[in-house]
Parts: structure tokens; sequence; C-alpha cells
């Protein structure tokens, strides 16, 4: 067994022909190394991936054995977490030569876009799932040092903040993201490995009923900005949580009676136009300006986009209980809904006033069905006209649902609620 190394046994150690290592037999790993000329410096040894490794520490004695077997401690813990220091080190020197630092999380999210991610339809969802789950947290970080713990922390604050399965698309594209950095040697492991998507998945089918229907609206009047308006107008239009919750003024055209969502906000990487019905434009007639350099239009800062749903879901439950019981008189049971569900609750609705399945997908801008595949490549007619008469339908359906009052009117009486 070697023996520990001293200040005196450092400071004594003869060169001879070749170079050699002492080794510490008080730090398993470290290194004094001897060159032929007499010259001293520090190492440390380990393994990583299966292979032999060395790192440089330093040169003796600006590097005295206390503060090399400090640094070395430092190093084998990394290992231990599975990174490479060595490897780390030699990026590092290179960021420094190329003025960035590659390896930082945003920068390989960033390469990862554009080499792997590039023309594929997902490209702007991925990219969107990024920016708003992932690099707040990770972006100014270097991809080696995020270990399992960082990935399971992430998840699990999006699962605290109720975004259901999305928690599992944001774990595919972080496992994604880490296999082809392991491909490319940027990084040996990945933090994801071995672990399972965390949120199960079930097919979900649940549509509101006309009566939930009602209970919903009045209980989104109640529960007033942002909130209300933000869950009816999800209604009204069928569109995605993010899509709505983002909505920024620069995106509507109430003159032209159009909202266009940008191609950076949407899942097929192309602006998408909603025509606003009625219903639509009464609801945002409601909705206060908050000035802010966001634009946004739900805020309550006028800086960010509104944020928690999963508190507000909470409390329109409980709005929509008290709605239910009082118009029964009794105690009543509403099933557990998701916010998604209003999206599935519009397409069944429009579906059941007679509109055809195609204008209904491109009215959601839902491109996996009848647009999927070789017909989306082709098909190019832009459904206009029939995207506006069928959210137009849908929102006189929805006005006289919950007013009980007649088509003809529809306005007046919306303006009043």
């Amino acid at each position: 067994m070697p023996k520990a190394l001293t200040a005196v046994s450092v400071e004594k150690a003869k060169p001879e022909a070749a170079r050699r290592e002492i080794p510490d037999g008080l730090l398993t790993g470290l290194y004094l190394v001897v060159q032929p000329s007499g010259a001293k410096s520090w190492a440390v040894r380990y393994r990583h991936g299966g292979k032999p490794k060395k790192l440089t520490l330093g040169a003796f004695p600006m590097l005295d054995l206390g503060e090399a077997r400090a640094e070395a401690k430092i190093a084998l813990q990394l290992v231990a977490r599975g990174d490479d220091p060595a490897a780390q080190k030699l990026a590092k020197r290179q960021a420094v030569a190329h003025g960035v630092d590659r390896d930082l999380v945003k920068n390989v999210v960033a390469d990862f876009l554009e080499r792997h991610m590039r023309g594929k339809r997902s490209k702007a969802e991925v990219e969107r799932m990024f920016n708003r789950n992932v690099l707040p947290d990770w972006g100014e970080r270097r991809i080696q040092d995020i270990a399992r713990r960082d990935v399971i922390e992430l998840l699990d604050g999006l699962t605290d903040r109720g975004v259901g399965t999305m928690t599992n698309r944001v774990f595919s594209i972080i496992r994604k993201l880490f296999n082809w950095a392991i491909a490319r040697d940027v990084v040996a492991v990945s933090p994801c490995a071995g672990m399972r998507a965390p949120v199960p998945e079930v097919s979900r089918d649940r549509v509101l009923n006309d009566d939930e229907i009602r209970w919903f609206w009045a209980a989104a009047t109640k529960q007033g900005f942002p909130f209300g308006p933000l869950f009816k107008l999800l209604l009204a239009t069928g569109q995605r949580l993010s899509e709505v919750g983002d909505m920024k003024a620069s995106e509507l055209r109430l003159g032209d009676r159009i909202w266009t969502i940008p191609k950076e906000r949407v899942k097929n990487n192309s602006a998408h136009e909603v025509p606003l019905s009625e219903t639509a434009l009464v609801i945002l007639e409601t909705v206060p300006r908050i000035a802010g350099k966001g634009g946004y239009l739900f805020t309550t800062t006028g800086e960010t986009p509104v944020s928690g749903f999963s508190r507000a879901k909470v409390n329109l439950d409980k709005a929509m209980l008290v709605v239910a019981q009082a118009e029964a008189g009794e105690e009543i049971n509403i099933p557990e809904w998701r916010l998604h569900d209003l999206r599935r609750t519009a397409a069944s609705g429009m579906a059941r006033l007679g509109i055809n399945l195609p204008v209904i997908e491109k009215a959601l801008n839902h491109t996996s069905g009848s647009f999927a595949g070789i017909v989306g490549v082709y098909q190019r007619h832009s459904f206009a006209d029939e995207k506006r008469k069928a959210l137009e339908a849908w929102g006189r359906f929805l006005q006289q649902l919950v007013t009980g009052s007649p088509a003809n009117n529809i306005l007046t009486l919306a303006r009043a609620l």
C-alpha cells in the first residue's frame, strides 16, 4: 500500500531517467508527477465510461500538497456524480479560446435544434418546451453538470404545477438532448438513463356535457380576470392553453375579427389564423389592458403571461360545484376534468352541429388527423371561410346554451353577462 505523501517527501522527491508518478496513500487517485528534468506537478487518475482518464491539476510548488488534495477531492466527487472533470477542463479551455462556453445548456440546446431538429415538423414545439420549461432553470449551467437529481427536481416542479402529461413531453426532449449529446461526445453519460416517464398516461375522451358547460361558464364569470375570460376563450376558440394563455394584443386584428398565432407558438411551425366569433370578441372586450413590454393580454404584471393554472382550476371546480348544487337543489358530483378537455369539448360540439371533421381540424390547427402525411403536404386550402362559419356556429351554440336565449339576439345578451 503506498504511503501518504508529506510536504517533506514531496520536496525531496528526486527525478529519475524516466517520468514517474508517485501515488498518495491518503487520497487514492492523486499522484505527484516527477519529470526527468526535475519539474513536478499533480495529477488525478480515474475511470469514466469504462476508460482510464487523467486530469492535470497544476505544477508544484505553485500548488502545494494540501491544495492538490483539495482539488483532487473535488475532481473525484465529480467523477462519483458521473461527470468527467478532464473533459470539462478541456471544454472550458476551448470555450475561452472561442470566446463562448459552447457547453452551456442553452448553447447545446440551440445546436440540437439546428442540427437534429432542422426540417422536422415538431421543431417549433420542441423549442417552445425548452424555452418555457428547461432553459429558465438550466440555461446558464454546463450540460456536464446536470445530474439525475436535477432532472428529477425539474420534472417534480412541472408535476407540482399541474401540467399533466406535458411533464412526459419535457422528459422526452431532455432524454433526446442527452442521447444526442452522447453521440457527439459532449457528455459521456445521460442523467436520464434508467428513468421512466414521470406521469402515467391514459387516453382521455372526457367531454363536458351541456349542464357542465353552463356550470363552467357561470363559474368562470364569477372567477373574473385573468382566469375567467381565459378559460372561456379556451372553450370558445378550441385553442391550446399555452396559445391562449400567452396571447398578445399584437396578435389580434379585432376589426377583421382575426387572431393570428405566430409560428413560434404553435406545434406545426406555421402561423395559425383563428377567426373570432362574436362570443370570443365579447370575452376579449372584458379583458383589461395592462401596459407592459410583454404585450400579454392575460397578465397581472404586464411583463409575463399569467401562471398558476393548477390553483385556478381548483378554484374553478369549487365554483362550478356551488353553481351546480344551487341549480339542482341537492348534492351534485361533477366527474374530474382537465382544462385540455375544453378543446375536446369544442371539437365534439362542432361535430354535433354538423361541421365536417376536416374543418374542425383546421379550426383547431390539428394536423395529425385528416391532414397528416402526404395529404398535409398537398392540401393547401386555408379553409378560412369554413373555419369562421364553424367557430361562429359554435359561439352561437354556447351563448344559447349558457343564456337560454335565441341566437338572433346573441351579442346583446352576451355583453350583459
